[in-house]
């Protein structure tokens, strides 16, 4: 994978939903929110690479330098306790961190927007890629014209409601598939977008 790209990696509901009913703090994901991890997560919650074609893109996305995530995002799971797999991790936001950032080496907030976000991260990243989290912040790096590629895991099961990753774009965005993984729990595809 090129290094300086930007990549959402994003698991979605066949609807459109990365996130279940009464998604918040006390409950990251909302409800039934597993359902979309099911592919590379245990019985007991725990992340394992999965065989075949699905195991080598889990080892890829494994592969960033850089993480670009919203802060909705990283408030619920308090910035991952400043450790994202040990790379630095890049907040867009207009306000000040909270407290618990000032702990957290890694964490840098942005206040002059996506794109600054972004060159950031991707300058962090190396010759390895940014990986970005978070729906609202995927939209605005669509907008900012700052997204390379989208891998979306798309899950065989209908949520109904809950939080969808692509409610706010402004305008049309083309996309071209650049590869498609077919499993029985998954199907994965990666798109670039097209610019």
């Amino acid at each position: 994978m090129p290094g300086s790209m930007s990549m959402l990696y994003m698991a979605m509901s066949l609807d459109g939903y990365i996130a279940g009913p009464h998604d918040g703090p006390d409950n990251p994901g909302g409800d039934g929110f597993m359902r979309l991890h099911d592919w590379f997560v245990d019985a007991n919650g725990e992340f394992v690479r999965p065989s075949g074609p699905a195991g080598e893109l889990f080892d890829e996305l494994e592969t960033f330098g850089a993480v670009l995530a919203g802060r909705r995002t990283v408030e619920q799971v308090d910035h991952w306790g400043g450790d994202h797999h040990g790379v630095p991790i890049f907040v867009p936001s207009h306000r000040p961190p909270g407290p618990s950032v000032a702990n957290y080496p890694l964490v840098t907030y942005v206040a002059d927007g996506i794109a600054s976000a972004m060159a950031q991260a991707k300058a962090a990243a190396g010759d390895r890629f940014v990986l970005v989290h978070g729906a609202y912040t995927a939209q605005r790096a669509l907008e900012a014209g700052v997204l390379d590629e989208l891998q979306i895991s798309q899950i065989p099961v209908l949520f109904g409601s809950g939080r969808r990753l692509f409610d706010l774009l402004p305008s049309r965005i083309e996309l071209e598939i650049v590869r498609v993984v077919d499993t029985p729990q998954a199907t994965h595809i990666r798109y670039r977008v097209q610019r």
